[in-house]
């Protein structure tokens, strides 16, 4: 059911598990990826409307989900769940706001999932997906399609459009989405100014293009949808390493943000605490396309206990029971038995509880200390529900970055996890050496310079469409970070006399703090920012190995846009020509363009640090020098995470002398400049 792929959910093809796409019993054998993909186009476009492709709304009419159960893996046992629910009227309604985080509504959008991933055939999936796509929640659609595109082995091949013009109203402004009515209903054209929440009187104003950044929105809502907290392996298989990806993706966020902070004259962000104030408020100045706006948070608030989810006492009762977990070296499963955690691979099992993922050994006891604190601090504007407001902007992952106690939330599970790993032993010479490879230099060609350019993106999904009133091109435009390309020039020499694997891994650090005190390499271990991993041969002797940013493995290229996206398939479907926009099928990973942080005008020093090790023994698959794009933060669909060492090695653990690094041959660490160009376009 891999039917489609987010305009970036999937990593390269090379890196998929092999499946054969027209293996199943189809009846249209050989169907070209370019009609697959016009279906899902056509199946998300004007999402909030009925279906306007003749061939889509034939087939919501006379299809019977029911009729034939052959068509489904698990013999119709989803769909019949899921039709008695439509059929009783427990649905909830279409044109009505939709949250992951509300349990019946996610409920109720998995059943829509498992109908989908159980699908059989290429024309059972399309055929579920229009009719149900006239009958249930737009939200509840949308979120399922996108998953079972993601994850089904259907959709492989498949670019899902980009979120932000599928459903815009979840990163654009209310003012910009009336300004886009406006013009449609006047019948002109019109291209919104968008400006980042605030203004210069609120500090944290200064990182809101890191926040608000709609590719870091994709990027944060992708990942949830490619490691779900509630997958099941039933589904198809299991998510490799799910709760230390947790972890790392999640620390990387928070790592990356403190870095911006830096470079604009800000402390590092600190965490919150349940029974402390919660400082910055936030006003997301958004509204639901169906259910008012987005409630705001005034600032200097406290914790209340929000009506039907948690007590502020029980967020604090979990977080004790994890910390002694950490304290104590185990965790206690359904049983009672003690799971060790002060290992290497403890970090998966605490990532699984924090979540908490369907993966964790005791949900019950261990509670989900993260899902529950995104709903207490989305709440907190009307925590009983005395104005009936709809969720806050933590209730989506699409919209959570946005609001600065995001990173505040994660800052304060970024220290549970610290905790953990500052239980470890840290790493010895041995376990960081690789016998006969000597980092001789590293250097940058090229100058690391940061810069804001402007993007545009589409607002026709905005608004409504209508057979009387012509659709006119309608967008918004927003400020973004982006940097220069540059290369790594690594030096390495290989004294083994015959080829070895490499496994590269590079890291940026800030070098000082907010008062320009020097971190200790204890301080700014934590700090590290992961920029790329990559496998490479290394010959005998000397080896001169360039390597480009824009060739990272953490990071995706920019999204197609919808209209680009139609454009592409509609031309290959009327010329019956191949479509390949593999590059585009995954869209978890941070946004190329912000690999580096801001940095400062003058310029930012940071530490750069490359570390080659022993990549026959690091790796997990064969042929890992072809691994695709963002496999360091998103994994493989469907196979084992490609690197044996823990997420952050060598610099996730505690290091108390920094010497165990200087002396080690295969390590080297440099120091850089990361400029930014304020007058960018000015010139």
């Amino acid at each position: 059911m891999k039917l489609l792929v987010l305009c970036s959910l999937v990593v390269a093809a090379a890196a998929w598990p092999s499946f054969d796409l027209d293996g199943y019993q189809s009846d249209t054998p050989g169907t070209p990826l370019a009609k697959k993909q016009q279906d899902v186009n056509h199946l998300l476009e004007h999402v909030y409307d009925h279906l306007h492709y003749k061939d889509l709304k034939d087939l919501a009419g006379t299809f019977s989900p029911e009729a034939d159960t052959s068509l489904y893996t698990d013999d119709g046992a989803a769909v019949h769940a899921l039709l008695e629910e439509l059929k009783d009227g427990r649905l909830l309604e279409q044109h009505h706001w939709f949250s992951l985080f509300n349990t019946r509504q996610r409920e109720e959008a998995l059943l829509l999932f498992e109908v989908l991933i159980h699908c059989r055939t290429r024309e059972g999936f399309l055929d579920n997906a229009a009719y149900f796509r006239e009958r249930v929640n737009e939200g509840e659609f949308v979120y399922a399609l996108y998953v079972a595109v993601i994850h089904s082995d259907l959709g492989h091949g498949i670019v899902l459009p980009p979120l932000y013009e599928v459903t815009p109203h979840l990163f654009t402004n209310s003012e910009i989405i009336n300004k886009a009515y406006s013009a449609k209903m006047t019948q002109t054209p019109g291209k919104f100014h968008m400006d980042f929440t605030g203004t210069k009187k609120n500090r944290e104003q200064r990182v809101a293009y890191f926040g608000e950044d709609i590719g870091m929105n994709i990027h944060h809502v992708t990942w949830h949808m490619d490691f779900p907290f509630w997958w099941k392996d039933s589904y198809g298989y299991h998510l490799d390493r799910k709760g230390e990806l947790f972890f790392w993706v999640h620390h990387q966020l928070t790592a990356r943000f403190d870095s911006e902070r830096l470079s604009n004259w800000l402390d590092v962000v600190d965490e919150i605490h349940w029974e402390k104030v919660i400082h910055e408020g936030f006003a997301p100045h958004t509204s639901y396309k169906y259910g008012g706006e987005f409630p705001a948070r005034p600032d200097n608030v406290h914790f209340e206990d929000v009506d039907g989810v948690a007590r502020v006492r029980d967020m604090v009762i979990l977080e004790s029971r994890i910390r002694d977990a950490i304290a104590l070296g185990y965790i206690t499963d359904k049983s009672g038995n003690h799971i060790d955690i002060r290992n290497e691979h403890g970090i998966d099992l605490l990532g699984d509880i924090i979540e908490s993922s369907v993966y964790s050994p005791n949900a019950q006891y261990y509670g989900a200390l993260h899902n529950t604190a995104h709903i207490m601090l989305g709440r907190q504007g009307d925590p009983h529900g005395k104005f009936d407001m709809p969720p806050g902007v933590m209730e989506h992952f699409e919209t959570a970055t946005r609001d600065p106690s995001f990173f505040r939330l994660h800052k304060y599970m970024d220290n549970i996890f610290k905790e953990h790993k500052d239980g470890l032993p840290p790493y010895t010479k041995s376990d960081l050496e690789f016998p006969g490879v000597v980092v001789d230099g590293v250097a940058i060609d090229g100058e690391l310079k940061t810069f804001f350019d402007t993007f545009e993106f589409s607002l026709v999904n905005a608004v409504d469409k209508s057979d009387n009133v012509a659709d006119v091109d309608i967008s918004a435009d927003v400020k973004r970070l982006n940097h220069e390309e540059f290369s790594y020039n690594i030096d390495v020499t290989n004294n083994n006399g015959g080829n070895v694997l490499a496994a590269f891994r590079i890291f940026l650090r800030p070098t000082k703090d907010s008062n320009g005190v020097r971190y200790t390499w204890d301080e700014g271990h934590w700090h590290c920012i992961e920029l790329d991993k990559f496998y490479k041969t290394l010959s005998s002797g000397s080896n001169h190995v360039v390597r480009k940013s824009t060739e990272s493995s953490v990071t995706v290229p920019d999204r197609l846009s919808f209209e680009e996206l139609k454009k592409r398939t509609d031309a290959a479907v009327t010329s019956g020509s191949e479509l390949d926009l593999h590059e585009f099928e995954r869209s978890c990973g941070i946004p190329n363009r912000l690999l580096l942080p801001k940095g400062k005008e003058r310029g930012m020093e940071f530490a750069l640090f490359v570390g080659v090790t022993n990549g026959d023994e690091d790796k997990t698959v064969d042929n890992p020098e072809k691994l695709g794009p963002t496999h360091a933060q998103c994994g493989i669909h469907g196979e084992k995470y490609p690197d044996k060492r823990p997420m952050g090695y060598p610099v996730d653990r505690r290091i108390p002398d920094n010497r165990v690094f200087l002396e080690t041959p295969n390590i080297k660490r440099i120091l850089v400049n990361v400029f930014h160009d304020a007058h960018h376009g000015d010139h």
